[in-house]
């Protein structure tokens, strides 16, 4: 098999190949530096015996690797596989059935977000080379050296797997990684440029109108961005927006004050921003700016309480605390919500009954 598939007749092979494998590692490399929607540049793939990659800049018909990456009967091996999947789903949509070794390691023992290179290290005694992680993978031609680099993102998968289930099975813990694992696959939701706003920081507390500011102006952002494949940030920060819906701007000079505006972005889409502020119709001078609330003693004591007890739990079982239960559940279980994570399958065996007891305690 050929180091980089570029024809349809050696992807015709390719395909059959991995059709008959009943496991096969994948991995992608891809920019999304400069725009809105990564741009796939590379398709690797591997299986007991070959281990190459797919050209999707080529000129060639994708259609015998969507095949394979759909074929219910054969497993796919990522690591952090939901990226990938991102970038996969406008060629192949949703695939299954997967396997994430980051998610099988996390439940072995190591760091949440263990990287590839750290395990493959940690598990298999292979030192990676980190040279072109933050290469321009729509280069053509490939390097010797970036070939080598792609090949050994896939090439230590299927051994990855092995040796997690294997440590896994040990423990007793096979069924949490299959609940883990259900999830996987399912196409991620298109984006509603209506919710982009949530996604904002520092916006707790707004009045009614600021809030509709909020989203107003989120979702312009968000669908400029689209239409022009550009990155968010290109448009207009996070920084200055927060600051657009926080200070309510009138004049074009008040734009022109506020954190990271350039004046170039006020030439172009100031007169469009500031017709969305005037459409929301907030009074001037705006409503004073919401005071963040005094904690609630009894709620951080109770937070607190559950946190150090999630903690000790996940120490016995050799886990990371935010693997058991993260800060998240915690908070809504300390606000009396039980529909949270922790209090369902496997982590309700072993943490969640406590947690729940713990949280209803005077």
């Amino acid at each position: 098999m050929t180091d980089i598939v570029t024809t349809s007749p050696q992807l015709e092979e390719l395909g059959r190949a991995l059709s008959a494998a009943p496991v096969f590692g994948v991995d992608t490399e891809f920019l999304r530096e400069r725009t809105y929607r990564a741009e796939l540049c590379l398709v690797q793939v591997a299986t007991d015996t070959l281990v190459t990659a797919v050209d999707p800049l080529a000129d060639i018909d994708l259609a015998p690797l969507i095949a394979a990456l759909h074929d219910p009967g054969v497993t796919k091996v990522l690591h952090a596989a939901r990226q990938d999947l991102e970038v996969l789903a406008p060629l192949a949509g949703s695939i299954t059935p997967l396997f994430d070794t980051q998610i099988a390691a996390a439940l072995a023992g190591f760091p949440a977000q263990v990287g590839y290179a750290e395990l493959v290290k940690r598990l298999l005694g292979v030192e990676l080379d980190k040279a072109h992680t933050r290469t321009d993978w729509s280069r053509r031609p490939l390097s010797p050296e970036q070939v080598v680099y792609a090949h050994d993102d896939v090439r230590y998968l299927l051994p990855l797997r092995s040796a997690l289930l294997q440590r896994l099975a040990e423990l007793d813990r096979t069924h949490w990684l299959e609940e883990e694992l259900r999830g996987l696959g399912g196409l991620a939701p298109a984006v509603d440029p209506e919710a982009a706003w949530l996604r904002l920081k520092g916006l707790q507390g707004l009045d009614e109108a600021r809030r509709a500011l909020a989203q107003r102006l989120a979702a312009w952002r968000e669908e400029r961005a689209m239409a022009r494949n550009l990155p968010r940030g290109w448009i207009v920060s996070d920084t200055s927006l927060r600051e657009i819906i926080l200070r309510v701007p009138r004049t074009p000079e008040a734009l022109a004050a506020l954190p990271e505006i350039q004046p170039g972005f006020v030439k172009r889409g100031g007169e469009e921003i500031l017709g969305i502020v005037e459409a929301a119709g907030i009074p001037d001078p705006p409503p004073p700016l919401p005071r963040r609330p005094r904690p609630d003693e009894q709620a951080t004591a109770l937070l607190k309480r559950l946190s150090a007890l999630a903690t000790a739990i996940a120490a016995e079982l050799g886990l990371g605390p935010e693997v058991l239960a993260p800060r998240r559940d915690l908070e809504a279980l300390a606000a009396g919500r039980t529909d949270v994570p922790v209090l369902s399958g496997w982590r309700r065996e072993v943490a969640g009954a406590k947690l729940l007891e713990a949280a209803r305690s005077p």
